[in-house]
């Protein structure tokens, strides 16, 4: 179908799979795109990507310049095949940590509001409309991080 990618990208085929059991999706996956130049037609004339973000992605057409292969990958749900095992009702009963309806983790308490304290440890400045600006992070190396205050 690639040559339907230039007049017609709606009529493309990919190259996707899944694996089922008793009806249930345990994962899924496709063949990447790996030539450069569809991914460079496809970052620019399809999407219609700004140059700033397609640059973010320069590094990944660089290396499928570089000979990469035909490739794919899949990802499996082990949740999945084990509430199948287990016959249990809900993937909540499986998974080690779930989430709550409003996608909280109730072990982590996450997500939650950082403190200043973490905040300043990675050197990030909130910017609100009452502070304005941020002015520069402190920089954090190494030996600074673990001299008493």
């Amino acid at each position: 179908d690639l040559p339907l990618l230039g007049t017609d990208p709606g009529k493309v085929h990919g190259q996707h799979y899944d694996i089922v059991l008793n009806g249930v999706e345990l994962g899924g996956g496709s063949i990447r795109v790996h030539d450069p130049a569809v991914q460079s037609y496809i970052f620019k004339d399809i999407l219609e990507l700004s140059p700033q973000v397609q640059d973010s992605f320069s590094h990944l057409v660089t290396a499928l310049g570089h000979g990469c292969p035909p490739h794919g990958g899949i990802a499996l749900g082990l949740d999945r095949l084990v509430a199948i095992l287990t016959d249990s009702a809900s993937l909540r009963d499986v998974i080690a940590f779930p989430k709550s309806a409003n996608g909280r983790d109730l072990f982590m308490r996450a997500p939650a509001v950082a403190t200043k304290e973490q905040l300043a440890e990675y050197g990030i400045c909130v910017a609100t409309p009452g502070n304005g600006s941020c002015k520069q992070p402190t920089i954090f190396t190494p030996d600074s991080a673990h001299q008493d205050k």
